[in-house]
């Protein structure tokens, strides 16, 4: 049977909301990245089946397919195709394996995924025209903002401010660690003088967050230090069949073990990853001790410390080089960032598996296990 590997992955460094990426449009964020990404896999542009690209805010600079219009920037022959997905915070990890599964399936050999998001030049839910759902869908489910799902679940799961502040600090701390490090040198394509990540700040203690007000619910524990930035960036990945690579005489990075998406309750939203990491570790036969490193999208703090409550984890295994608190949430682009991220720490650690996990709007969730070769 067929496998599918990731020969290649690269992402831009995030850009703040308004930052240094503040001018760049998303399709031409997209496009350097997917040309870096041909050319760390060391692979013919003609060569690529399908360009998927995940992206949550499909209008205006990312409307008209942004995959297909930024792989025309990049300079693929124009028999490349291209197609851009929506299944929010998830969108590009979702990108990843449905490339796995055209490959699985002996539909393709080789496909690009990726994601993008410039939250700057295109906000959030500017397409949405004030109306985020209809009426048929609020008399069904009590649809509310995340925020305020971040809120019931850090209630549910008695998590206090204390609890959510300490840990984004720590996102800041191991983003910084990791950044002064190097080790995110080797993944970020430069986009002009950009090679560094945004968002972590240095003067982020658990004192500073306490200071700050809750956004949500006055007598809640998230504020605007404890969640996710808005971010600009792009990222993307080249898959490939293992006999294609072989032919290539690549060497791939990580085989692709297992992968899902789950439906969850869509008010509380956030809770979906604690399933699908049970889903995922099953179908690939393996338990959560099993995985030696962990990337769980910190949308909001109670996000990843509720899912590592409910499945015994390991906090030190779980974003040890900082998470979207610190460096940031370019929405679209987020799930195979973390990929990148996680690929290279375990070339770097010669660590086995790897698991990612990301919460997705409207209560759904992707996990993907990735091996080592």
């Amino acid at each position: 049977m067929n496998e599918a590997v990731i020969v290649a992955a690269t992402r831009t460094a995030v850009g703040r909301r308004k930052g240094a990426l503040a001018d760049v449009r998303p399709d031409n964020l997209l496009a350097d990245v997917l040309q870096s990404v041909v050319e760390r896999a060391g692979i013919d542009k003609a060569d690529v089946d399908d360009v998927i690209i995940g992206c949550v805010t499909q209008s205006q600079e990312q409307s008209m397919n942004i995959a297909r219009t930024a792989t025309l920037m990049a300079g693929f022959p124009i028999e490349v195709p291209g197609v851009t997905i929506d299944r929010q915070c998830g969108s590009s990890l979702q990108a990843m394996n449905f490339a796995a599964q055209a490959i699985l399936a002996g539909d393709m050999d080789t496909v690009i995924a990726g994601g993008v998001e410039s939250m700057t030049r295109v906000p959030m839910f500017i397409h949405n025209d004030g109306a985020q759902q209809g009426d048929r869908l609020q008399e069904n489910y009590d649809i509310i903002h995340q925020g305020l799902s971040a809120e019931r679940i850090a209630k549910q799961w008695a998590l206090t401010a204390d609890d959510v502040n300490d840990f984004a600090a720590l996102s800041h701390e191991r983003a910084l660690a990791a950044i002064h490090a190097g080790h995110f040198d080797d993944e970020i394509t430069p986009i002009g003088t950009m090679k560094r990540d945004e968002g972590p700040r240095a003067a982020t203690t658990p004192e500073s967050l306490a200071a700050l007000k809750t956004v949500f619910d006055e007598q809640g524990v998230i504020t605007a230090g404890n969640a996710s930035q808005m971010s600009d960036g792009a990222s993307a990945v080249v898959v490939m069949s293992l006999e294609k690579a072989q032919q290539l005489g690549l060497k791939p990075l990580a085989k692709i073990v297992a992968r899902t998406v789950v439906g969850s309750d869509p008010t509380l939203m956030l809770t979906g990853p604690i399933e699908a990491t049970k889903r995922v570790l099953q179908r690939a036969n393996l338990t959560i001790d099993d995985i030696d490193t962990f990337e769980v999208n910190e949308a909001f703090a109670p996000v990843p410390l509720v899912w590592a409550n409910e499945l015994g984890v390991d906090m030190s295994k779980v974003n040890p080089d900082g998470g979207a608190i610190a460096l940031g949430h370019p929405l679209g682009a987020t799930g195979t960032k973390l990929v990148t991220t996680m690929l290279h720490r375990m070339q770097r650690d010669d660590l086995r598996y790897g698991l990612i996990a990301i919460c997705e709007g409207m209560g759904m969730a992707n996990a993907t296990i990735l091996e080592k070769m």
